[in-house]
């Protein structure tokens, strides 16, 4: 199996943040390493998001058999966006794949992702999941469709699902973005802002293996309204992004 080693630096880290998951953290583990088995050398960053479950000691049992295997904390619960934020720029790869930690994501996709993005132009930044037969309930399925085609009509951002966790990109390039709560589902419209390009590929939606949403819908529908305003504000007063070079003298 490819692993990242002790000295350097692995070609790909995945980042997965979880609240309150320690049922599912076992089977997401071996699923990742069996994707990214021979493949590339990887980590995997969990961000332990406040949970109050024994996510923090099922990390633990399991990071003591997988070098690549790390264990971020949270030391209260500050949201997905937020603990995505903190996992990649603990990563140590220049390419970072994010997957939700409720086993809906399927890591079988994740090589498809790291391949589209590294056989993708220069430009290319973001490889983005696109979610099909979802395993969701109606309701959930209903609104996502809603705010995907609001989302679609304002930004234009040429996407039709933001709300998969599934998604590749340049580290450096997520950590230049700017960041707010709400940031993960608006990664393509932030990153097109940037000048760079984007991918996409299918990927199978899965059901919830134990539990429920610990990300609940909440009050996102008015939140959610409020960081589109925002991202659509950003978007319009993006200034023209400048052609740099360096003129050397003659001396």
């Amino acid at each position: 199996m490819a692993e990242a080693s002790a000295l350097g630096n692995p070609a790909v880290s995945i980042v997965v943040p979880v609240k309150d998951e320690a049922d599912n953290i076992g089977p997401l583990v071996e699923e990742i390493a069996a994707a990214m088995s021979q493949r590339w050398s990887f980590e995997v960053v969990y961000v332990n998001d406040g949970s109050a479950d024994t996510t923090e000691q099922e990390l633990t049992r399991l990071m003591a058999e997988r070098r690549w295997l790390r264990q971020i904390k949270h030391a209260r619960s500050c949201g997905q966006s937020a603990a995505v934020r903190t996992g990649v720029a603990a990563s140590r790869a220049a390419i970072v794949v994010t997957l939700d930690g409720d086993g809906q994501n399927d890591p079988s996709f994740i090589p498809a992702l790291v391949r589209s993005l590294e056989q993708g132009s220069p430009r290319c930044a973001l490889v983005a999941g696109q979610r099909v037969g979802r395993a969701s309930s109606r309701s959930k399925q209903f609104q996502s469709r809603v705010a995907n085609g609001v989302r679609a009509a304002i930004l234009r951002d040429g996407t039709r699902d933001t709300g998969c966790g599934l998604k590749a990109f340049r580290r450096e390039v997520f950590l230049a973005l700017p960041y707010f709560d709400g940031l993960h589902r608006f990664l393509p419209a932030l990153v097109r802002r940037d000048g760079y390009e984007i991918g996409y590929v299918d990927v199978i939606d899965r059901p919830r293996r134990h539990g429920r949403s610990h990300y609940g819908m909440g009050n996102r529908l008015w939140i959610g309204i409020l960081d589109l305003i925002g991202v659509w504000w950003l978007i319009r007063r993006r200034g023209r992004v400048p052609q740099i070079s360096e003129v050397m003298g003659n001396g």
